[in-house]
């Protein structure tokens, strides 16, 4: 049984028991089990990044972060890189007067830039273009021939270079070009096709039919959402012709030569494909880490990821990938990013405006895999101010305030204020604590399980949704208390006072060890503060309110770290630009 499987049903079996839980869990699970590589699809190189790229990594970048606070210690890497090879890079280079290596170089070095500034934690960036890949695709072509799955012929059809891929004659219409003029385009993407005749190496796709089902039908969770996994079996319902996997030369330089026949350059989505093998050593020690593989893509190349390359690996004596998780597009103002009209959204602005960590919250907050999603600009603020600046960091400046915690320390809880045990006949504790204060107490209790569900599940929306309602409910707690009107003075008042800005400090520590994958700085900035060391961050060790329970706390009493000024600022549009302002403090 695999890492999250295993995790799964050990969580569904201690649902209440919150860090005892995952230690246990790290305890029985083989470091074997604890292998996984995540990865993003490659990206191509034809133009600049934007924030459906980002989109990807990120969600990627949001995963790996949490299985190393679920599992400290595993091993785990992301990858992600650039496809360099292809038609449309060998159109895009000649179209800017630049040679292809150019081009794939500087396009490739943005792609590092971005994410480098977005705090993506990869471990690998894989370029197409490198010698180590092209010696794998090689590798596994010839293992493709060697075991007979790939023959000549002369292949006819319509070619669309966008896409770079065949489509068939079924999946064609006709669209309006120039005036007086139509062009033929791809049903799916929308991109035009034109006819191509050449003689290639076809891969034997249409034998995989079978192998293909079973594989997806035994086990419902490998593609995520359920939506896409259904769409996946439905087109194996369909025709499932031989795949063209090469290309004549003349007309394509830009790639790897067939081995054998240089008349040949291998299909750019066989190569590219390739890549997630190359990344763990391919074709001499990546027995280690395959098939503990996850894949994060775009809905657009779903099918390259779930029928293609699944049959690919099959053919060549490999295992398919574990799971591929998909996610859908960003649209703006309703309407597809596009060059044409001027609306691609470029992320490095979005950082300019909102923060790396408010637009990386933005992106997984509003970010639904199973549809598209819509971009504006008061769309982000209103988020950003209502959820980071004043709920989130309105609560920390609340119980870190001099006026409200003068001593600068983590509070002492006190058992007689907030008893664990509610009166059995009134309803009511025999403390101060009221039941809906128990209810917030219950609810962060479940967090922890409850957003790495959410995660499992490729739910990250709902993972920061629910951290958000509880965020919510700790505000109702320290307003309907009203600790800024305790007087210190009064022993049982300050018992009291204690005990709620303990119970709120204890709450804000689990926030920030749960935020640690989506906005990293600010959950770093957030537990600095809080002074949460850092080996006392990951969720194994996260024992939530342990005082509650009768066992020792070991932040009471302990001072806490240096005010870093407002933890997330709030925004105000203005001419276009984002301005900074101070949080909400009461």
């Amino acid at each position: 049984m695999r890492l999250l499987s295993l995790s799964r049903a050990f969580l569904r079996a201690a649902p209440r028991l919150g860090g005892v839980a995952l230690r246990s869990l790290h305890r029985v699970l083989p470091l074997r089990e604890q292998r996984l590589l995540l990865s993003t699809p490659i990206f191509y190189v034809n133009g600049p990044p934007h924030i459906g790229h980002l989109y990807s990594a990120v969600l990627a970048d949001a995963l790996h972060r949490l299985r190393g606070l679920l599992l400290p210690g595993s091993c785990l890497r992301l990858t992600t890189g650039t496809d360099e090879h292809g038609l449309k890079i060998q159109q895009a280079a000649a179209a800017a007067d630049t040679s292809p290596g150019q081009l794939c170089k500087h396009v490739s070095g943005l792609f590092q830039e971005l994410f480098a500034q977005a705090g993506i934690s990869f471990t690998d960036f894989i370029r197409t273009t490198e010698p180590r890949h092209q010696q794998a695709v090689q590798h596994f072509w010839t293992t493709l021939q060697d075991r007979g799955w790939l023959y000549r012929a002369c292949y006819k059809g319509w070619y669309c270079t966008a896409d770079e891929s065949f489509v068939p004659a079924a999946q064609i219409t006709k669209c309006p070009d120039t005036p007086g003029h139509s062009c033929k385009v791809s049903l799916e993407s929308g991109h035009q096709v034109h006819w191509a005749e050449e003689e290639n190496y076809m891969f034997k796709l249409s034998e995989f039919r079978e192998p293909l089902l079973k594989w997806l039908q035994g086990n419902q969770h490998t593609i995520s959402p359920e939506p896409f996994y259904r769409s996946v079996l439905q087109w194996l319902e369909g025709d499932l012709p031989d795949l063209s996997v090469s290309r004549e030369r003349s007309r394509l330089q830009w790639g790897i030569p067939v081995p054998g026949d240089s008349t040949q350059t291998i299909y750019v989505w066989l190569d590219a494909l390739v890549n997630y093998l190359t990344v763990v050593g391919y074709p001499d020690s990546h027995h280690a880490w395959w098939p503990a593989a996850h894949h994060i893509v775009g809905k657009d190349i779903l099918k390259f990821h779930a029928i293609y390359w699944p049959a690919l690996l099959m053919a060549a004596g490999l295992d398919p990938p574990e799971r591929i998780y998909v996610h859908s597009h960003w649209t703006v103002q309703g309407q597809k990013m596009s060059k044409s009209r001027g609306n691609v959204v470029d992320p490095v602005v979005c950082f300019k405006w909102y923060t790396v960590d408010g637009f990386r919250y933005f992106l997984l907050r509003q970010g639904v895999p199973e549809r598209d999603c819509d971009y504006f600009d008061e769309k982000v603020i209103k988020l950003l101010n209502s959820e980071l600046a004043d709920a989130l960091g309105g609560l920390l400046n609340r119980c870190t305030a001099p006026n409200m915690n003068p001593s600068g320390t983590y509070p002492h809880f006190s058992e007689s204020c907030f008893p664990k045990i509610l009166d059995p006949v009134g309803g009511e504790a025999s403390g101060r604590a009221l039941t809906e204060d128990y209810e917030l107490v219950s609810a962060v209790t479940d967090l922890p399980l409850q957003v790495t569900s959410y995660f499992e599940h490729f739910q990250i929306y709902k993972a920061l949704e629910s951290i958000a309602l509880c965020v919510r409910q700790t505000n109702g707690f320290l307003q309907r208390h009203a600790p800024w009107k305790l007087h210190r003075e009064n022993p049982a008042e300050k018992h009291w006072l204690d005990t709620i800005l303990h119970v709120t400090l204890e709450c804000l520590r689990v926030y920030g060890i749960l935020l640690q994958p989506v906005i990293p700085a600010t959950a770093d900035k957030l537990l600095c503060r809080l002074a949460v060391t850092p080996v006392e961050r990951s969720l194994v060790d996260l024992n939530f309110l342990p005082s509650y329970h009768g066992r020792r706390c070991p932040f009471e009493g302990r001072r806490l770290g240096p005010d870093t000024g407002v933890l997330f600022p709030r925004l105000k549009k203005w001419g276009g630009w984002q301005t900074e302002t101070k949080g909400s403090v009461r």
